[in-house]
């Protein structure tokens, strides 16, 4: 299997994007924003589809997740197949979030917590989803 040293890259850039975007929310405030509107969701449906998080919770997930993904960039390096699928749906998640901070503010007629870093997001889940469609096409 041959990884395009692209593909490598777009996976890495998207993560330091995605610490970014943690950052931006972490210094906003941003679970003032996620807390009540989840639980407004659950409330409605009297069931608890969101979680509702404390901030030392979330923060440390987020760490977690983050460290995991910077781990995965090893498994690109040493070009495993898997990883370019799990490139496709990493990019297409972030593209979900970069677009939920743009929805979001458009929805509350301000900025919210994240949205400044989204465009960051936006273009880097872009090019890790075209990078490994690249790495795929050039391994058939």
């Amino acid at each position: 299997m041959k990884i395009r040293p692209n593909f490598l890259f777009a996976w890495i850039f998207l993560t330091l994007a995605l610490t970014l975007h943690v950052l931006d929310e972490a210094l906003n405030d941003f679970l003032a924003v996620y807390n009540p509107l989840v639980s407004s969701i659950n409330e409605k449906l009297d069931y608890s589809v969101f979680p509702v998080f404390s901030f030392s919770n979330w923060l440390t997930g987020l760490i977690i997740g983050i460290v995991i993904l910077f781990g995965f960039s090893f498994f690109a390096f040493r070009k495993q197949k898997w990883i370019i699928y799990l490139g496709y749906i990493y990019g297409v998640l972030m593209l979900i979030n970069a677009f939920g901070h743009f929805v979001g503010s458009l929805y509350f007629s301000k900025l919210i917590a994240g949205v400044y870093s989204s465009p960051l997001l936006l273009v880097g889940s872009l090019y890790l989803i075209w990078s490994s469609s690249q790495t795929l096409k050039s391994n058939k």
